[in-house]
């Protein structure tokens, strides 16, 4: 019994803004409908994958299809004027399947679709016609008159929240359309809302959802959807293996002492070949495009390709701005920002053969200013939003930039700036060390990766 995952992306994203449709808006380095595709190519459950996409965009669909690899997409069809008209056109396109075949519609705008779901939805069609995908409501529903009015407040208990996928037989699907059609029916907001009007004698199943299963229709959507990113990107780097950096070639800025050195030792440790930069061990100067470029050039004259490159290569002067004299703000903003910038800059075309990864370092500052860090706190931020655009700009080119978000911790520039601090409030080198590199392993791109203590954590 096959099972056929479609995926609409043929909306035109009004209510997001702008002219470019939301599901190709960028998450994560990444368009939003290539995260959901790609949790669908990788998903065990499902066998087929068609896309309907807008006219306009049936060849950016076949493109993201070749960029991708996706072996499992075999249709991109042409969506309608609404929702019925493009979930329609997916099912003509399977007309001569058999007519168990389990069909799995999903909105594009969902990327965070699990394989829990869909395996929910699968299963659940080896006993009915129909299931929804359904989350309990937090929020008591009203239901109004025409003019407004409050008509009822149903039992929140007997209330829940529809998400998709929505899961169908073909044959099952394909008779309640071919009914509403018949009919002129077209109220409908969605599929199985066709199936409960046009067929009420079948059961439609209910399965669960996931909060995190939100839909992408508004910009704060989009930035919730990046917090879920994060979480998710920390998730990611925590499972990955370490053992896998043997033989790879590391190179790590600022790595004479605190994070760079303990990420250097540690590579060595894992089999990696780690060679360090800075200015006290060999005169190497983030701020100078021409140190920067040399020093990689001199690392890759012997054809071996470089891996990874982590710029952990910083300058913390804690102090009210109105008190930094104009040599300490250049500075700052010349080994935090311009360095950034020059590292990636000359890291482009060895990552380039490697088609390896760039990680870079923020601070947790960089969520908002900070009084006493103003100028500290808004390079940290620069240099997140630095990148997220290389994430995009590079991803088609296969490289991948990641930035670690490590929480306080005990570096030889902190205890500079605050003294001696209780060591149970910071994390060890190390720690962010392990996170770091675990990450030149994580697949995807854009990633704003968090380390945080085990205390903390729990706290939160």
């Amino acid at each position: 019994m096959k099972t056929v995952g479609v995926i609409l992306a043929s909306g035109a994203g009004l209510r997001f803004g702008g002219s470019t449709p939301k599901q190709y808006i960028k998450l994560a380095g990444k368009m939003i409908i290539e995260h959901t595709v790609d949790a669908f190519e990788k998903s065990k459950w499902i066998d087929e994958v068609i896309i309907v996409a807008h006219p306009d965009f049936i060849e950016q669909a076949w493109h993201l299809v070749n960029v991708n690899g996706w072996t499992k997409v075999q249709k991109v069809v042409v969506g309608g004027k609404d929702r019925m008209d493009s979930t329609h056109s997916a099912i003509h396109s399977i007309s001569g399947y058999a007519g168990d075949t389990k069909v799995i519609v999903h909105d594009a705008v969902r990327p965070f679709i699990s394989e829990e779901i869909l395996y929910r939805c699968h299963s659940a069609l080896n006993d009915f016609s129909a299931a929804d995908v359904v989350i309990p409501s937090a929020d008591t529903i009203v239901s109004i008159h025409d003019n407004g009015c409050l008509a009822s407040i149903p039992a929140r208990s007997t209330m829940r929240r529809g998400q998709t996928p929505q899961a169908f037989r073909l044959d099952t699907i394909s008779l309640a359309y071919k009914k509403a059609y018949q009919v002129e029916r077209r109220d409908f907001t969605c599929d199985c809302g066709v199936v409960r009007a046009m067929l009420p004698h079948l059961t439609i199943a209910t399965v669960a959802g996931e909060d995190s299963n939100i839909k992408i229709t508004t910009p704060l959507d989009l930035f919730l959807a990046e917090k879920i990113m994060q979480s998710r990107a920390t998730a990611l780097a925590d499972e990955a293996d370490l053992s896998q950096l043997a033989g790879k070639r590391i190179v790590v800025f600022g790595g004479s002492s605190g994070i760079g050195k303990a990420i250097r030792d540690l590579a060595l440790v894992n089999g990696a070949d780690a060679v360090i930069a800075s200015r006290s061990v060999n005169s190497v100067n983030v701020a100078d495009l021409s140190s920067v470029n040399g020093f990689l050039q001199e690392v890759a004259s012997d054809g071996r390709p470089i891996d990874a490159i982590i710029n952990t290569a910083g300058i913390l002067v804690k102090r009210p701005f109105s008190q930094m004299d104009e040599q300490q703000i250049n500075e700052v903003i010349a080994t935090n920002y311009h360095g950034a910038i020059n590292v990636a800059s000359a890291s482009r075309n060895p990552l380039l053969k490697s088609r390896g990864v760039l990680i870079n370092f923020t601070s947790s500052s960089y969520t908002r200013g900070r009084a006493f860090y103003a100028v500290y706190s808004s390079t940290k931020c620069a240099v997140v939003n630095l990148t997220q655009a290389l994430a995009e700009e590079w991803h088609e080119d296969g490289i991948r930039v990641h930035c670690i978000n490590p929480e306080r911790t005990r570096t030889p520039m902190r205890t500079s700036n605050f003294g001696n601090e209780d060591p149970m409030s910071l994390l060890d080198p190390e720690t962010v060390a392990y996170t770091t590199l675990r990450t030149v392993s994580v697949d995807g791109t854009g990633m704003i990766i968090d380390v945080r203590r085990p205390a903390a954590s729990n706290r939160a």
